[in-house]
């Protein structure tokens, strides 16, 4: 099996984790340290694995269930608004396990990355949160999910049941890639001029604005909502970071599996956007600036 860094299943391994955990360093230390245990079996015993990557996935969903409860308690000290890591390009793909067949508001495969989802998700148990991404996302029946959080068949099937119910309370935003394009396009080009009537007219009366500034200063601690607070909030980092000589670009890429942006301050990485679109409006802006989740992007 080829579980090195950049193979299918390495990416399956990461997208597991990255799902459960919320943190693209935490899901490859999650996938590093399976990859030890792997290591560490003798060759009998890894020859009597009949499927090593299904074991991988096993190994990888414990030790994701242990991190969670201290991620938890890190998150809930943290400076202003945790928001999720976000990573470039797509997000692992899934090996070849059919999708289960349950209802419509099962968690798709895109959906499962969007920084808004990942945000609703902290609101589960450790427990739900697994068996979610593995049944919903990942096609593992429960027999063996209960295997991974020590529970039965049937209570890993309500705790997926759970996560769903919780979830319905969350908005969930359609995945239109064509119609959001568009709208990505027009919010960039609305922000970087500083139209304010057209930045609102992007945007869905209700929006709500998150950014992850991780102690940063000047940077909201709490969400704004609003249109019209949204805009002006938007517009006013854009007016101080000109009025202290920055050169404001941005650039479209992919992020987290459909089309965000990348706004640069004198050429530097300086926040990742994810927008959640629906109907042609942004309803929920996150916006991560702490230095520390923007690795990926700046070395690019």
């Amino acid at each position: 099996m080829n579980f090195a860094r950049g193979s299918r299943d390495y990416e399956h391994l990461f997208g597991i984790a990255y799902r459960t955990l919320g943190s693209a360093h935490d899901a490859e230390d999650a996938v590093q340290d399976a990859v030890v245990r792997w290591q560490s079996l003798t060759d009998d015993e890894r020859e009597a694995i009949r499927v090593p990557l299904a074991w991988m996935t096993r190994a990888v969903g414990r030790i994701c269930l242990d991190q969670l409860g201290s991620a938890r308690a890190r998150r809930e000290s943290y400076a202003g608004i945790w928001l999720p890591e976000p990573v470039p390009g797509t997000v692992g793909p899934v090996a070849s396990s059919p999708r289960p067949p349950d209802p419509a508001d099962t968690v798709t495969l895109d959906e499962s990355v969007s920084l808004a989802l990942l945000r609703a998700m902290e609101s589960l148990t450790p427990g739900e949160r697994v068996a979610l991404i593995l049944h919903d996302v990942f096609g593992m029946p429960f027999a063996e999910i209960g295997d991974i959080v020590g529970r039965s068949p049937e209570a890993c099937r309500q705790l997926a049941s759970t996560a769903r119910r919780h979830l319905r309370a969350a908005p969930r935003f359609e995945a239109d890639d064509g119609q959001r394009g568009k709208v990505v396009h027009a919010f960039a080009v609305a922000c970087t001029t500083g139209d304010l009537a057209a930045l609102m007219d992007v945007l869905a009366p209700g929006v709500v604005s998150r950014a992850d500034g991780g102690g940063l200063p000047g940077i909201a601690r709490v969400p704004v909502v609003g249109a019209d607070r949204v805009a002006r909030y938007l517009l006013g980092i854009v007016a101080r970071s000109e009025s202290h000589g920055l050169t404001i670009n941005s650039r479209f890429e992919t992020v987290n599996n459909h089309a965000g942006l990348v706004i640069l301050f004198d050429d530097q990485v300086a926040a990742v956007v994810d927008l959640a679109v629906a109907e042609g409006k942004v309803h929920e802006i996150a916006i991560v600036m702490n230095p520390d989740k923007l690795a990926s992007w700046t070395v690019r």
